[in-house]
């Protein structure tokens, strides 16, 4: 399997306020992901996604995060934001999100949702047959099981996943600029490319970033990056 080394992508997700977003940017994140979905305290609405989307200039991308959403959500979504990957972060199929993605023309990646504890007696999560079942995504985002769909501030065990996965991945769950480092360092090489991907570890509140610890988080990645320079 073909990997690059690459400076570590780096996406903040759940942004709700201006200055957040204007502090993110600041930081040189690449990407700010937007909730589309309304339970999360994280939510914001489509008009609400398009005017925080506004102030992103060129090459930081938007990401819609959406739960079990219907197509025709998903595509006026899509229609407010333009340019904005897809994150499906639900029990979407393959079929769901391939389709969706392509009729829209949209670049997209499909959560793994990974449990904290294996119990016993059962296999733990495939990640090699999961990848091979959303094949098509532009990445596979790597995060915790928890409840709310993400967002919950936990940690998996890195340690668990195999080493050769044939897809772009995007690490999350429980990151923040104290462990993100290690998770750099432990899933490096596991697949094609690795990003990081952080909400809470840089918030305040449920939907209030930081600027400092968003600024810390992106030192701390950097710093993984000076590791093992391009």
């Amino acid at each position: 399997m073909n990997r690059t080394i690459n400076r570590t992508r780096i996406k903040i997700c759940g942004l709700t306020r201006e200055q957040d977003v204007d502090a993110a940017v600041a930081a040189g994140v690449d990407a700010i992901g937007f909730v589309m979905y309304a339970p999360s305290p994280r939510a914001v609405t489509v008009e609400r996604a398009a005017e925080l989307a506004l102030r992103l200039p060129a090459f930081v991308t938007p990401v819609l995060l959406f739960v079990n959403e219907t197509p025709e959500a998903i595509a006026h979504a899509c229609v407010q934001v333009p340019g904005a990957w897809l994150q499906f972060h639900g029990d979407e199929t393959p079929d769901h999100c391939r389709k969706i993605a392509r009729t829209l023309g949209r670049r997209w990646m499909r959560a793994a949702r990974i449990p904290l504890e294996t119990p016993a007696g059962e296999e733990p999560f495939d990640l090699l047959k999961y990848a091979q079942d959303y094949s098509d995504a532009q990445a596979v985002l790597l995060d915790a099981h928890v409840d709310g769909y993400g967002g919950g501030g936990k940690t998996f065990n890195w340690s668990q996943l195999p080493p050769n996965v044939n897809a772009h991945l995007v690490l999350s769950g429980g990151l923040n600029a104290a462990n993100v480092t290690d998770g750099i360092r432990a899933l490096r090489n596991h697949g094609h490319s690795l990003a990081v991907d952080v909400s809470s570890g840089v918030e305040s509140a449920k939907g209030i970033k930081d600027a400092a610890k968003i600024h810390e988080f992106v030192r701390a990645v950097r710093a993984a990056d000076a590791e093992h320079p391009l």
